[in-house]
């Protein structure tokens, strides 16, 4: 009998927090690791240049999952796209570097968590353009930049929401949140720096690293409550690894469908597809995610991004990463409080300089602009479950979307707010006739038909309910979860800089055993630069 291979540590999953997990603790020269990734690696023109990262949305590179019906938008099955290749979902997105708010982590209220203690991770994975400071870090694997092409359109954004009364913000991510200005982006010399790029691809040669690509895992090996191992398929084969610790890291949607798979969940769900209880966990259960609204006006100028993919700006980017295309499209934002009693921000608005909605794929002739005003501190909740025992079957996402009336109230004001920014003497020369929803539309309808993901579901495995403080598998040994999906309530802003931050402090803790649990970061053998 063929003897399965033994690692100290399989990681499951190379998505944002994946990549820096497998960098962290292969720095140990002693630890031997194993990390699996069901998609491959990310090759191609699409993913290099920002501008395209919506061409990535159902491919090879993509999950490609859809919801269930939601009862409160129309029965809409809502698609998420989500990364399946090395990288994840930092492989295919708009490349928005946002941390959240200060108050964000105050609120989970679990020890080693506080803004105070996270802040170390933050500026520990980054190299800001801004340089180091007490919010930035300048030597960390993830490369931050200011974006070396912005639309005149984003401009003209920023000056019409101050002239509406917002305040100029050059730094979501500082001292404070509140404001306008233009967004941060996750390149490198303007190309996309995912997380394989950042922390995985410098580490590929170390000898005590193995990352095996086209590796679906169906489930965690249990010895009565004790992880010694996965189940994976790769090139039609099943196969098994062992390991002293088993880290699950699909993210939101397939850490919780892999526990449950497993044997660790909702007792009566499991029970239903005859799996096994090993522990009786509200596993897939408090997901969360920001829905967005497109909000869209027609250019009166050809300025806009609408009709830059063309040969000449190709030639731009290629010769010197500069021009239209080094563009997210994404390009400038705004925190604000949609609602007077709001504690922090609820509504951020991400502006893009073209037409956007229907995630990209609706593409009309003529040049436009988007205000997408955000929901980012949602009340309703869903959840994620087994729609069948066959690892190979996606999971039921359910996220119960705008089941909260607070939530449609938010997004309704997001368009008037959006009309009145839209309305200001910055934007003249470029405003023309309202294109979505019109000035006919009545709003809530509108929200039900149109708001459509963000791409930020998290919460499925939360902190404090799934996992303990330490990301530890409540109930179980050696078993982890490192992923966006133990965020436990709602961070006000783009996710994947949690994401990584919370692998950081997870690596932190693995390396440490646990005893840094309240205590800032330290090396744990590993370099700060990966």
């Amino acid at each position: 009998m063929t003897r399965e291979p033994e690692f100290d540590f399989i990681i499951v999953g190379a998505g944002s927090a994946g990549c820096v997990l497998a960098n962290r603790l292969s720095a140990k020269p002693d630890a031997k690791v194993l990390l699996l990734e069901a998609g491959g690696r990310e090759r191609g023109l699409y993913h290099r240049t920002p501008a395209a990262f919506y061409k990535l949305f159902k491919t090879k590179a993509d999950w490609a999952f859809y919801t269930e019906p939601q009862a409160e938008m129309g029965g809409r099955e809502l698609f998420w796209p989500r990364g399946k290749v090395l990288g994840g979902s930092s492989a295919i997105n708009a490349m928005i570097y946002i941390r959240g708010n200060k108050r964000d982590y105050d609120d989970w209220n679990l020890p080693g968590w506080s803004y105070t203690e996270v802040l170390p991770y933050f500026k520990k994975l980054e190299t800001h353009f801004l340089g180091p400071s007490e919010y930035h870090g300048g030597d960390g694997p993830l490369n931050v930049e200011q974006r070396r092409y912005t639309n005149p359109l984003s401009q003209a954004f920023v000056e019409a929401s101050v002239q509406a009364g917002l305040k100029r913000n050059d730094d979501f991510n500082g001292a404070e949140q509140e404001g306008v200005g233009l967004l941060h982006v996750t390149n490198k010399d303007g190309v996309r720096h995912s997380a394989a790029a950042a922390y995985l691809k410098p580490v590929l040669s170390r000898p005590n690293l193995s990352v095996l690509t086209g590796a679906r895992v169906y489930r965690v090996l249990m010895e009565k409550t004790r992880a010694v191992g996965v189940e994976y398929r790769h090139q039609g084969q099943m196969k098994r690894a062992r390991a002293a610790k088993v880290i699950v890291s699909g993210g939101a949607v397939l850490s919780p469908q892999i526990l449950m798979l497993s044997g660790i969940g909702p007792a009566g769900s499991l029970r239903q597809h005859d799996i096994p209880v090993i522990q009786d966990l509200p596993v897939g259960e408090g997901l969360w995610d920001h829905l967005a609204l497109p909000v869209i006006w027609h250019c009166k100028t050809s300025v806009s991004l609408d009709r830059a993919e063309n040969l000449g700006n190709l030639v731009h980017f290629l010769l010197g990463q500069n021009g239209p295309l080094v563009s997210n499209v994404a390009e400038a934002g705004a925190f604000i409080r949609a609602l007077p009693d709001a504690p922090a921000p609820d509504l951020q608005y991400h502006f893009g300089p073209a037409y956007f909605a229907d995630h990209g794929f609706t593409r009309p002739a003529g040049n436009y602009f988007t205000l997408g005003p955000t929901l980012v501190a949602p009340q309703s909740r869903g959840f994620i479950g087994l729609k069948s025992a066959n690892p190979e079957a996606n999971p039921r996402i359910q996220p119960r979307y705008l089941t909260e009336q607070y939530d449609i109230e938010v997004l309704r004001r997001g368009v008037e707010l959006a009309r009145e920014i839209a309305s200001q003497k910055a934007f003249d020369a470029y405003r023309g006739e309202e294109a979505a929803p019109g000035r006919d539309r009545e709003l809530e309808p509108y929200v039900r038909q149109y708001a459509q993901t963000l791409y930020h579901p998290a919460g499925s495995c939360s902190m404090g309910r799934v996992v303990d403080a330490g990301l530890k598998v409540y109930g179980s040994e050696n078993l982890y979860v490192i992923d966006a999906s133990v965020l436990p309530k709602v961070v006000r802003g783009n996710t994947n800089a949690p994401t990584i931050m919370v692998a950081e402090r997870g690596a932190d803790l693995l390396l440490s055993g646990g005893e840094k649990l309240q205590h800032g970061p330290g090396l744990g053998g590993v370099s700060q630069g990966g």
